[in-house]
């Protein structure tokens, strides 16, 4: 079955590697690139800032009575 498969396969098979290392690559690009530069120069690395549900600075708290 298998060692029947033309050069066609092969080349399918091949192209599909191809892009996913491709995508690979533009994932580590675009993970590892330098932050954009400000005025004051690059941006430093941090973590955002993330509010759950039931935090008060989340935004309006709706108050049920009764």
């Amino acid at each position: 079955m298998a060692g029947e498969a033309g050069s066609g396969a092969l080349r399918e098979l091949i192209l599909v590697v191809a892009v996913a290392l491709a995508g690979l690559l533009l994932a580590m690009a675009a993970a590892f690139a330098p932050w954009h530069a400000t005025s004051a120069g690059n941006a430093p690395a941090s973590l955002v800032e993330l509010h759950g549900p039931g935090d008060p600075s989340s935004g309006p708290v709706v108050v049920h009575v009764g």
